[in-house]
């Protein structure tokens, strides 16, 4: 009998929490309102420079890697594919909607360590800065081979206006 009540409280427990974390994730998503949607996929690209198969681990505010974007499902990590084109970035996602980065977006690229859910050896995770909207946003992504992360930084630091390319090779 004893085992029963523990695990009524344990369930209990569990709930509570839950219901703790939906309503925290309600609440971001509300203080988020004033984001708007990504702008939608263009229909006429060009073949992609490059792409990468790895993980979309997340969207957080610029600089502050534990402020997750909660609106449009832009901090859910997800299986993905990043392909470069010359107009943009793309994140092609599994189970979660597909962001792209217009190039008149994109604001940086570098490596890190980490970010929100996500933290990896040094230099183990591309690091997308651009503009969402009046907001500036981080967008990383892990690639599954290491031998990508590099060419997936060259091909988007080409389409960074000169200025913004130089900043991000200083980071680097």
């Amino acid at each position: 009998m004893d085992w029963l009540i523990f695990l009524l409280c344990a369930l209990v427990a569990a709930a509570v929490l839950l219901g703790l974390f939906a309503a925290g994730w309600r609440g971001r998503r509300r203080r988020q309102s004033d984001i708007p949607r990504p702008r939608p996929l263009p229909e006429d690209l060009d073949l992609p420079r490059f792409q990468a198969e790895g993980q979309y681990v997340a969207t957080t505010t610029a600089g502050d890697w534990l402020d997750r974007v909660a609106v449009y499902g832009l901090g859910v990590k997800s299986t993905a594919t990043a392909a470069v084109f010359t107009e943009g970035v793309f994140f092609a996602r599994t189970g979660a909607p597909d962001v792209w980065i217009d190039r008149a977006d994109l604001r940086g690229v570098r490596l890190e360590r980490g970010m929100a859910g996500k933290f990896v050896e040094k230099d183990g995770l591309v690091l997308v800065t651009w503009q969402l909207g009046p907001k500036t946003v981080d967008t990383g992504f892990r690639t599954r081979s290491a031998d990508h992360k590099t060419p997936l930084v060259s091909a988007i630091k080409a389409l960074l206006p000169e200025s913004s390319a130089t900043s991000s090779e200083e980071q680097l």
